[in-house]
Protein backbone atom coordinates (compact mmCIF):
# COMPACT_ATOMS: atom_id res chain seq x y z
CA UNK A 1 0.00 0.00 0.00
CA UNK A 2 2.99 1.83 -0.11
CA UNK A 3 3.28 5.19 2.54
CA UNK A 4 -0.04 4.63 4.93
CA UNK A 5 2.47 1.18 5.41
CA UNK A 6 6.03 2.74 6.42
CA UNK A 7 7.21 3.33 9.45
CA UNK A 8 7.18 7.21 10.69
CA UNK A 9 9.66 8.27 13.73
CA UNK A 10 8.86 11.46 15.85
CA UNK A 11 11.99 13.21 15.22
CA UNK A 12 12.13 14.96 18.89
CA UNK A 13 11.08 12.42 20.48
CA UNK A 14 12.75 9.25 18.42
CA UNK A 15 9.46 7.69 18.83
CA UNK A 16 8.49 5.28 15.73
CA UNK A 17 5.26 4.67 15.01
CA UNK A 18 4.61 1.25 12.70
CA UNK A 19 2.44 2.73 9.90
CA UNK A 20 0.75 6.08 9.28
CA UNK A 21 -3.23 4.72 10.00
CA UNK A 22 -4.63 6.63 13.11
CA UNK A 23 -7.35 5.54 14.93
CA UNK A 24 -8.94 9.12 15.48
CA UNK A 25 -10.72 10.52 19.14
CA UNK A 26 -14.23 9.24 19.32
CA UNK A 27 -17.20 9.52 21.34
CA UNK A 28 -18.49 6.61 22.33
CA UNK A 29 -20.26 7.31 25.82
CA UNK A 30 -18.81 3.98 27.50
CA UNK A 31 -16.57 5.69 30.59
CA UNK A 32 -17.95 5.56 34.23
CA UNK A 33 -20.33 8.16 35.57
CA UNK A 34 -16.69 9.32 37.85
CA UNK A 35 -14.98 9.71 34.28
CA UNK A 36 -13.30 6.02 34.88
CA UNK A 37 -12.25 4.01 31.92
CA UNK A 38 -15.20 0.64 31.65
CA UNK A 39 -14.22 -2.62 30.69
CA UNK A 40 -16.17 -2.16 27.68
CA UNK A 41 -13.83 1.00 25.91
CA UNK A 42 -10.43 -0.55 26.78
CA UNK A 43 -12.05 -3.78 25.18
CA UNK A 44 -12.76 -1.35 22.04
CA UNK A 45 -9.38 0.21 21.86
CA UNK A 46 -7.60 -2.73 22.13
CA UNK A 47 -9.14 -4.18 19.61
CA UNK A 48 -8.13 -1.16 17.30
CA UNK A 49 -4.52 -2.09 18.53
CA UNK A 50 -4.61 -5.90 17.68
CA UNK A 51 -6.18 -4.76 13.96
CA UNK A 52 -2.54 -3.14 13.26
CA UNK A 53 -3.68 0.72 13.57
CA UNK A 54 -0.23 2.46 13.92
CA UNK A 55 -1.25 5.09 16.45
CA UNK A 56 -5.18 4.41 18.78
CA UNK A 57 -6.17 8.01 20.39
CA UNK A 58 -8.59 7.42 23.18
CA UNK A 59 -11.90 9.42 23.03
CA UNK A 60 -11.99 12.69 24.77
CA UNK A 61 -10.36 12.90 27.73
CA UNK A 62 -11.81 15.83 30.05
CA UNK A 63 -8.87 17.63 32.36
CA UNK A 64 -11.41 18.81 34.99
CA UNK A 65 -14.42 17.73 36.38
CA UNK A 66 -16.50 20.85 35.42
CA UNK A 67 -15.16 20.71 31.74
CA UNK A 68 -17.07 17.68 30.97
CA UNK A 69 -18.75 17.91 27.85
CA UNK A 70 -21.37 14.70 27.60
CA UNK A 71 -22.45 11.59 29.31
CA UNK A 72 -20.17 8.19 29.78
CA UNK A 73 -16.80 10.61 29.12
CA UNK A 74 -13.45 9.36 30.14
CA UNK A 75 -11.66 11.60 32.67
CA UNK A 76 -8.18 12.27 33.21
CA UNK A 77 -8.62 15.07 35.81
CA UNK A 78 -7.56 12.75 38.94
CA UNK A 79 -5.02 10.19 40.23
CA UNK A 80 -8.14 7.99 40.44
CA UNK A 81 -8.01 7.31 36.80
CA UNK A 82 -4.69 5.84 36.59
CA UNK A 83 -5.81 2.46 37.17
CA UNK A 84 -7.90 2.21 34.60
CA UNK A 85 -5.59 4.53 32.43
CA UNK A 86 -2.28 2.17 32.96
CA UNK A 87 -4.12 -0.87 32.35
CA UNK A 88 -5.48 0.48 28.66
CA UNK A 89 -1.97 1.87 28.09
CA UNK A 90 -0.32 -1.51 28.71
CA UNK A 91 -2.90 -3.25 26.25
CA UNK A 92 -2.40 -0.65 23.19
CA UNK A 93 1.32 -0.73 23.99
CA UNK A 94 1.61 -4.91 23.94
CA UNK A 95 -0.39 -5.00 20.38
CA UNK A 96 2.04 -2.56 18.94
CA UNK A 97 0.20 0.73 18.56
CA UNK A 98 1.69 4.17 19.46
CA UNK A 99 -1.08 5.05 22.08
CA UNK A 100 -1.94 9.01 22.90
CA UNK A 101 -4.77 10.23 24.76
CA UNK A 102 -6.95 12.99 23.76
CA UNK A 103 -6.73 16.24 26.63
CA UNK A 104 -10.51 17.81 26.00
CA UNK A 105 -12.26 20.88 28.10
CA UNK A 106 -16.04 21.35 26.54
CA UNK A 107 -15.62 25.38 27.90
CA UNK A 108 -19.08 26.83 26.91
CA UNK A 109 -20.12 23.48 25.84
CA UNK A 110 -19.55 22.01 29.06
CA UNK A 111 -23.58 21.64 29.75
CA UNK A 112 -24.48 23.26 33.44
CA UNK A 113 -26.89 19.93 33.84
CA UNK A 114 -23.98 17.58 33.78
CA UNK A 115 -21.18 19.40 35.70
CA UNK A 116 -23.74 21.31 37.85
CA UNK A 117 -21.88 24.49 37.38
CA UNK A 118 -22.30 27.33 34.71
CA UNK A 119 -19.82 26.45 31.75
CA UNK A 120 -16.76 28.99 31.43
CA UNK A 121 -15.46 30.20 28.20
CA UNK A 122 -13.17 32.69 26.78
CA UNK A 123 -15.99 35.30 26.91
CA UNK A 124 -19.84 35.29 27.85
CA UNK A 125 -20.99 33.03 25.27
CA UNK A 126 -23.80 31.24 24.07
CA UNK A 127 -25.05 28.85 21.72
CA UNK A 128 -28.13 26.33 20.46
CA UNK A 129 -28.44 23.44 22.68
CA UNK A 130 -26.92 25.13 25.96
CA UNK A 131 -30.70 25.94 27.11
CA UNK A 132 -30.17 29.70 27.36
CA UNK A 133 -27.11 29.09 29.40
CA UNK A 134 -24.30 31.77 29.20
CA UNK A 135 -21.07 30.90 30.37
CA UNK A 136 -18.84 32.20 32.28
CA UNK A 137 -15.86 34.85 31.32
CA UNK A 138 -12.67 33.16 32.43
CA UNK A 139 -10.75 35.17 34.99
CA UNK A 140 -7.19 35.06 34.39
CA UNK A 141 -6.34 33.24 37.15
CA UNK A 142 -9.05 30.78 36.36
CA UNK A 143 -7.17 30.70 32.67
CA UNK A 144 -3.80 29.93 34.66
CA UNK A 145 -5.81 27.05 36.55
CA UNK A 146 -6.76 25.18 33.60
CA UNK A 147 -3.68 25.06 32.09
CA UNK A 148 -2.29 23.73 34.84
CA UNK A 149 -5.15 21.44 34.53
CA UNK A 150 -4.24 20.55 31.07
CA UNK A 151 -0.59 19.59 32.37
CA UNK A 152 -1.11 17.61 35.23
CA UNK A 153 -3.37 15.65 32.87
CA UNK A 154 -0.70 15.00 30.92
CA UNK A 155 1.64 14.17 33.31
CA UNK A 156 -1.16 11.32 34.78
CA UNK A 157 -1.24 9.90 31.27
CA UNK A 158 2.48 9.65 31.21
CA UNK A 159 2.69 7.95 34.40
CA UNK A 160 -0.15 5.77 33.33
CA UNK A 161 2.17 4.57 30.04
CA UNK A 162 0.55 6.17 27.52
CA UNK A 163 3.35 7.52 24.24
CA UNK A 164 1.50 11.02 24.69
CA UNK A 165 -1.21 13.46 24.35
CA UNK A 166 -3.31 15.13 21.48
CA UNK A 167 -4.64 18.81 22.59
CA UNK A 168 -8.40 18.66 21.45
CA UNK A 169 -8.35 22.16 19.85
CA UNK A 170 -10.85 21.61 16.97
CA UNK A 171 -14.87 21.54 17.05
CA UNK A 172 -15.61 24.48 18.87
CA UNK A 173 -14.35 23.33 22.98
CA UNK A 174 -12.85 25.39 24.93
CA UNK A 175 -9.04 26.20 22.98
CA UNK A 176 -10.84 27.08 19.56
CA UNK A 177 -13.21 29.73 21.56
CA UNK A 178 -10.07 31.17 22.76
CA UNK A 179 -8.98 30.90 19.27
CA UNK A 180 -11.98 32.83 17.63
CA UNK A 181 -12.74 36.24 17.63
CA UNK A 182 -16.60 35.74 17.90
CA UNK A 183 -16.31 33.56 21.29
CA UNK A 184 -13.22 35.92 22.89
CA UNK A 185 -13.96 39.24 22.49
CA UNK A 186 -11.37 40.03 25.53
CA UNK A 187 -9.60 42.96 25.67
CA UNK A 188 -6.99 41.83 28.13
CA UNK A 189 -3.65 39.50 27.09
CA UNK A 190 -5.54 36.09 26.08
CA UNK A 191 -7.48 38.06 23.36
CA UNK A 192 -8.00 40.38 20.67
CA UNK A 193 -5.22 39.99 18.28
CA UNK A 194 -5.41 36.37 16.89
CA UNK A 195 -1.20 36.30 18.32
CA UNK A 196 -3.04 36.91 21.76
CA UNK A 197 -6.20 34.82 21.30
CA UNK A 198 -3.62 31.95 20.30
CA UNK A 199 -1.75 32.46 24.08
CA UNK A 200 -4.02 29.96 25.32
CA UNK A 201 -3.15 26.82 22.97
CA UNK A 202 1.08 28.57 23.33
CA UNK A 203 0.40 28.20 27.08
CA UNK A 204 -0.86 25.02 27.45
CA UNK A 205 2.02 23.24 25.04
CA UNK A 206 4.39 25.16 27.38
CA UNK A 207 3.11 23.91 30.50
CA UNK A 208 2.32 20.15 29.45
CA UNK A 209 6.48 20.23 27.44
CA UNK A 210 7.32 21.06 30.87
CA UNK A 211 5.35 18.37 32.75
CA UNK A 212 6.33 15.51 30.64
CA UNK A 213 9.59 14.09 29.59
CA UNK A 214 11.57 14.61 26.09
CA UNK A 215 10.10 10.84 24.94
CA UNK A 216 6.06 11.80 25.38
CA UNK A 217 4.60 12.79 22.20
CA UNK A 218 2.55 16.22 22.57
CA UNK A 219 0.35 17.07 18.94
CA UNK A 220 -2.95 19.25 18.73
CA UNK A 221 -5.90 18.92 16.97
CA UNK A 222 -7.42 22.03 15.00
CA UNK A 223 -10.35 22.85 12.54
CA UNK A 224 -9.67 24.49 9.84
CA UNK A 225 -12.53 26.81 9.94
CA UNK A 226 -15.77 27.30 12.12
CA UNK A 227 -17.72 29.90 10.96
CA UNK A 228 -20.01 30.18 14.13
CA UNK A 229 -16.38 30.73 16.75
CA UNK A 230 -15.15 33.21 13.53
CA UNK A 231 -12.50 30.97 12.55
CA UNK A 232 -11.46 31.19 9.28
CA UNK A 233 -8.61 29.45 7.13
CA UNK A 234 -5.95 32.00 6.98
CA UNK A 235 -6.01 31.90 10.59
CA UNK A 236 -5.64 28.53 11.42
CA UNK A 237 -2.95 28.18 8.66
CA UNK A 238 -1.31 30.62 10.82
CA UNK A 239 -1.68 28.96 14.04
CA UNK A 240 -0.43 26.30 12.30
CA UNK A 241 2.62 28.21 11.20
CA UNK A 242 2.85 28.95 15.12
CA UNK A 243 2.07 25.54 16.12
CA UNK A 244 5.22 24.27 13.59
CA UNK A 245 7.85 26.62 16.46
CA UNK A 246 6.27 26.21 19.62
CA UNK A 247 7.34 22.57 19.67
CA UNK A 248 4.64 20.07 18.56
CA UNK A 249 4.96 16.66 17.12
CA UNK A 250 2.33 16.74 15.18
CA UNK A 251 -0.99 18.67 13.33
CA UNK A 252 -4.23 16.90 13.66
CA UNK A 253 -6.47 18.88 11.15
CA UNK A 254 -10.29 17.90 10.99
CA UNK A 255 -11.95 18.00 7.76
CA UNK A 256 -14.98 16.88 7.95
CA UNK A 257 -14.38 15.52 3.42
CA UNK A 258 -10.74 15.79 2.53
CA UNK A 259 -12.87 15.77 -1.11
CA UNK A 260 -15.57 18.12 -1.09
CA UNK A 261 -13.95 20.89 1.98
CA UNK A 262 -11.84 22.70 -1.08
CA UNK A 263 -11.31 26.72 -0.13
CA UNK A 264 -9.53 29.48 -1.62
CA UNK A 265 -7.36 31.94 -0.86
CA UNK A 266 -6.67 34.68 -3.17
CA UNK A 267 -8.16 32.99 -6.09
CA UNK A 268 -6.68 29.74 -5.82
CA UNK A 269 -8.29 26.89 -4.31
CA UNK A 270 -7.54 23.76 -3.22
CA UNK A 271 -8.56 21.01 -0.28
CA UNK A 272 -7.84 21.69 3.28
CA UNK A 273 -5.09 19.36 3.78
CA UNK A 274 -3.24 20.74 0.68
CA UNK A 275 -3.68 23.88 2.37
CA UNK A 276 -1.60 22.76 5.36
CA UNK A 277 0.63 20.71 3.99
CA UNK A 278 1.43 23.58 1.78
CA UNK A 279 2.23 26.19 4.28
CA UNK A 280 4.23 23.41 6.97
CA UNK A 281 6.24 22.44 4.29
CA UNK A 282 6.91 19.29 5.73
CA UNK A 283 7.69 21.37 9.53
CA UNK A 284 5.78 19.33 11.22
CA UNK A 285 3.67 16.23 10.60
CA UNK A 286 0.28 16.27 9.60
CA UNK A 287 -3.06 14.13 10.70
CA UNK A 288 -5.81 14.61 8.10
CA UNK A 289 -9.25 13.11 8.63
CA UNK A 290 -12.20 12.79 6.78
CA UNK A 291 -14.50 10.58 5.41
CA UNK A 292 -11.41 8.64 4.73
CA UNK A 293 -12.94 4.67 3.84
CA UNK A 294 -10.94 3.05 0.92
CA UNK A 295 -7.54 2.53 -0.54
CA UNK A 296 -8.23 5.26 -3.22
CA UNK A 297 -9.47 7.65 0.04
CA UNK A 298 -6.40 7.57 1.44
CA UNK A 299 -3.92 7.76 -1.49
CA UNK A 300 -5.50 11.16 -2.11
CA UNK A 301 -4.94 12.29 1.59
CA UNK A 302 -1.10 11.12 1.10
CA UNK A 303 -0.76 13.03 -2.64
CA UNK A 304 -2.29 16.12 -0.55
CA UNK A 305 0.10 16.57 2.04
CA UNK A 306 -0.84 14.23 4.51
CA UNK A 307 1.87 12.58 6.54
CA UNK A 308 -1.04 9.94 8.38
CA UNK A 309 -4.53 9.44 7.91
CA UNK A 310 -7.15 9.16 10.59
CA UNK A 311 -10.27 7.83 10.55
CA UNK A 312 -13.87 7.68 12.62
CA UNK A 313 -16.20 6.03 11.29
CA UNK A 314 -14.66 3.20 9.14
CA UNK A 315 -12.32 2.60 12.44
CA UNK A 316 -15.69 2.13 15.09
CA UNK A 317 -16.95 -0.53 11.87
CA UNK A 318 -13.59 -2.32 11.48
CA UNK A 319 -10.59 -2.84 14.02
CA UNK A 320 -8.84 -4.32 11.08
CA UNK A 321 -9.25 -1.31 9.02
CA UNK A 322 -5.25 -0.97 8.68
CA UNK A 323 -5.01 -4.59 8.04
CA UNK A 324 -7.30 -4.45 5.05
CA UNK A 325 -5.42 -1.58 3.37
CA UNK A 326 -2.33 -3.57 3.30
CA UNK A 327 -4.04 -6.32 1.61
CA UNK A 328 -5.60 -3.72 -0.83
CA UNK A 329 -9.10 -5.06 0.30
CA UNK A 330 -12.08 -1.83 0.49
CA UNK A 331 -13.38 -2.13 3.64
CA UNK A 332 -17.06 -2.57 3.81
CA UNK A 333 -19.34 0.62 4.11
CA UNK A 334 -22.59 1.28 5.95
CA UNK A 335 -25.04 0.29 7.16
CA UNK A 336 -23.93 -2.60 9.78
CA UNK A 337 -25.55 -5.06 11.72
CA UNK A 338 -25.61 -5.07 15.30
CA UNK A 339 -24.37 -8.41 15.23
CA UNK A 340 -21.24 -6.97 12.90
CA UNK A 341 -20.88 -4.08 15.53
CA UNK A 342 -21.24 -6.24 18.29
CA UNK A 343 -18.42 -8.54 16.55
CA UNK A 344 -16.17 -5.09 16.17
CA UNK A 345 -16.13 -4.82 20.11
CA UNK A 346 -19.31 -2.25 20.66
CA UNK A 347 -20.97 -2.34 23.57
CA UNK A 348 -24.60 -1.49 23.79
CA UNK A 349 -24.10 1.76 25.12
CA UNK A 350 -22.04 2.34 22.31
CA UNK A 351 -24.28 0.81 19.49
CA UNK A 352 -27.62 2.92 20.56
CA UNK A 353 -25.05 5.78 20.53
CA UNK A 354 -24.19 5.19 16.69
CA UNK A 355 -27.56 4.56 15.77
CA UNK A 356 -28.07 8.58 15.98
CA UNK A 357 -25.91 8.52 12.91
CA UNK A 358 -28.30 8.00 9.86
CA UNK A 359 -27.73 5.02 8.19
CA UNK A 360 -24.85 3.46 10.08
CA UNK A 361 -26.53 0.91 11.94
CA UNK A 362 -29.04 -1.22 10.18
CA UNK A 363 -32.80 -1.16 10.34
CA UNK A 364 -33.39 -4.38 11.72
Amino acid sequence: MGKVSSEFTFQRTGRTVRNRTVLAALTNKQSHEDGSLSNDERHWLTLRSKGGFGIVTTAAANVTETGRGWDGELGVWSDLHLPGLTQLAEELTKHGALSLVQLFHGGMRAPLRLTGVQPVSASENTEPGMDGVVSKELSSAEIESIIDDFSQAAKRCEQAGFCGVELHGAHSYLISQFLGPVTNRRTDEWGGTLESRATFLKRIIEAVRSSTSEEFIVGVRLSPTIRDLGISLEESLQVAEWCSQWGLDFLHISCWDIYQNKQSIEGREQTQTKWFSERLAGRIPIITTGKIWTNEDVGFAMKEGADFVGVGLAGIAHPDWPMQLMNSTDPSKPPFSIDHLQRSGLSPVFIEYMMRWKGFVADE
